[in-house]
């Protein structure tokens, strides 16, 4: 039986331990040249971001710290080194720097003056925003899924998988805008969504770099993509750079998936099915790319974006039932998930019990 007291004190260390280390970069390493001597002086914010976690074995508390701190964290450390990313320029003060740097937001960059829009919406696009935009109708859907894994063993496994794809969406969705609303309560940040709409991507390049967890793919870009690309150029020229880049940078996401998933979240070696499925998506997106400028250039028939819609979901459902929701069906995640949500609910009530207790 885990004692949660003792993973709540574990936790809470870790991220004690976390905001120490970014107050030496902010204060210590910042004020170094930037490039590998900044980098060096990084070594131990780098030790107390990617060990400390592996000591939380709660898959809740250590699913949260993994992906926030071992991943994100780590790579935006990285980039602030070559003083690139999101902690560059560095923030007017510390509170904002450990923000920017622990929570999985973007801060909007001169945000433009909201104006009227002159267009209307598609009805099937309005009606998707209705259904999966507002953020009390995600937490329906969260709840409704958690729900339905109470009959898994009438289900067939596949309709499962496919259940653990809305289930991701929607818990990543409601966890990245918890994060947003606390990033802009504690400094009045204005916060860019992290998704935008998904569902209505037209290509694997649109579905990567502009809808999905655009977090992950904004510090991938200035940590992987562009520096590939870059040294890509001066061996293969610039036209080809691209396609090492965009290869360079699903692997990094395939390993870091693997690694926060096996080894902070399940604790055991990584079996490299998830960075397998970031692979196959890296080289299809590739030759899209390709595909693209032939087409431009060629400037042949297009097909219909609706057409496009349908093949890029089901491209991305496809794969991602197959392969990269598999281990979650094969360890049983939901029932493990379920059954830390009940652990957490009870240690809330009893804590709420006590503090009751205490002011009578």
């Amino acid at each position: 039986m885990m004692d949660f007291n003792q993973e709540i004190i574990n936790f809470i260390k870790v991220w004690v331990q976390s905001a120490a280390s970014l107050s030496y970069t902010y204060y210590f390493s910042s004020r170094l040249p930037k490039g590998l001597f900044r980098l060096v002086s990084l070594l131990p914010v780098f030790y107390l971001l990617l060990i400390p976690p592996l000591n939380i074995s709660s898959f809740l508390l250590s699913a949260i710290t993994g992906f926030f701190l071992s991943w994100l964290t780590t790579f935006k450390v990285i980039s602030f080194a070559f003083d690139q990313g999101p902690l560059y320029p560095l923030p007017q003060n510390l509170l904002h720097f450990i923000s920017i740097a622990c929570l999985p937001i973007t801060i909007k960059q001169n945000p433009p003056p909201k104006l009227k829009s002159t267009t209307n919406p598609s009805p099937i696009s309005h009606l998707l925003k209705r259904v999966f935009m507002s953020f009390p109708s995600k937490v329906l859907c969260h709840w409704v899924i958690t729900y339905l894994y109470q009959y898994k063993k009438y289900m067939h496994p596949n309709v499962i998988l496919v259940i653990y794809c809305f289930h991701m969406y929607f818990m990543l969705d409601i966890a990245l805008s918890v994060c947003a609303a606390i990033a802009e309560f504690l400094c009045g940040f204005e916060v860019e969504p992290q998704f935008k709409e998904p569902y209505l991507a037209t290509s694997l390049q649109d579905f990567w770099g502009r809808r999905w967890n655009l977090i992950v793919s904004s510090v991938l870009r200035s940590t992987v993509y562009t520096p590939t690309r870059h040294f890509a150029s001066h061996l293969i020229g610039s036209r080809w750079a691209y396609f090492p880049a965009i290869i360079a940078t699903f692997v990094v996401s395939g390993l870091m998936h693997d690694i926060v998933y096996y080894v902070y979240i399940m604790h055991v070696y990584p079996k490299w099915d998830m960075s397998m499925h970031f692979v196959l998506h890296g080289i299809c997106e590739a030759l899209e790319v390709e595909m693209k400028c032939k087409r431009s250039r060629g400037d042949k028939w297009r097909s219909h974006p609706v057409v496009d819609r349908v093949m890029v979901m089901g491209f991305v459902m496809g794969t991602s039932v197959s392969i990269l929701f598999a281990p979650l069906l094969r360890d049983n995640v939901d029932q493990i998930a379920a059954k830390e949500y009940s652990i957490l609910f009870s240690f809330v009530r009893e804590k709420i019990a006590m503090l009751g207790t205490g002011l009578t």
